[in-house]
């Protein structure tokens, strides 16, 4: 494990780096609700779900506060994870990249990055964010892109950086839509004008593909009842 003061915030599941804060600078729990990574790594595993042949979902186990889930895509060349665990554990499969969606939950990429060697990915004006200036990245990108099989889509929104991601037959959309009850709602954080514009762009670039799976936040779904609800929301 990295040899850098780090703790993790058990409200929420955010990393700070190289620093304690008084209190957590995503949720604004105290900062007797941290725990050092060793403590972490210690008291948490990493809980893998299979999804489809190709993809796992990874979350911390016991659940981790608010933790979003993060999911791991093998593609046949490499081992791709999107967006990452808040707690670090030493036995998951060796993983080749990590891109995120955007730079709210960065979790514990960069001990990830330091152990395994990752390369570590996030849209430019998302690493520019306070949120995410003690993490380290090994390519901002700025453009659409392709990556053995996995297709980025940068659509600013819920943060001038959000990217989602198409593989094989599966988006995976993070957290800009959130499942309240059986219908979902757009993510209230961030420019609300910017966000809507955001999800039709979404919606223009989903027209041309022919999913079966929606991964989210905390949740999977059949792309049919997520659609659904979510063309409601444009």
């Amino acid at each position: 494990m990295a040899n850098i003061e780090q703790y993790v915030c058990k409200v929420c599941g955010y990393n700070m780096v190289g620093y304690f804060p008084e209190s957590c600078p995503f949720c604004g729990a105290s900062n007797d609700n941290f725990m050092t990574t060793q403590k972490c790594s210690s008291s948490y595993d990493i809980k893998e779900i299979n999804i489809s042949k190709n993809v796992k979902s990874l979350n911390s186990y016991p659940a981790l506060g608010i933790e979003h889930t993060a999911y791991q895509i093998n593609t046949g060349e490499s081992i791709v994870w999107i967006d990452c665990p808040s707690t670090f554990r030493k036995n998951v499969n060796l993983m080749d990249y990590i891109i995120f969606t955007h730079h709210h939950f960065l979790g514990a990429s960069n001990i990830y990055q330091k152990h395994f060697g990752a390369e570590v990915w996030i849209h430019l004006e998302d690493s520019k964010m306070s949120l995410a200036e003690h993490h380290t990245f090994t390519k901002t990108f700025q453009k659409n892109f392709t990556l053995n099989g996995i297709e980025a889509f940068h659509i600013n929104g819920h943060t001038k950086g959000f990217t989602f991601y198409i593989f094989e037959n599966i988006l995976f959309e993070c957290d800009y839509t959130f499942f309240s009850g059986n219908k979902i709602k757009f993510n209230p954080y961030g420019n609300r004008k910017r966000t809507l514009e955001g999800g039709r762009k979404m919606n223009n670039i989903l027209q041309k593909y022919d999913l079966d799976l929606v991964c989210g936040v905390d949740y999977t779904s059949d792309y049919e009842t997520w659609f659904s609800s979510f063309i409601s929301l444009l």
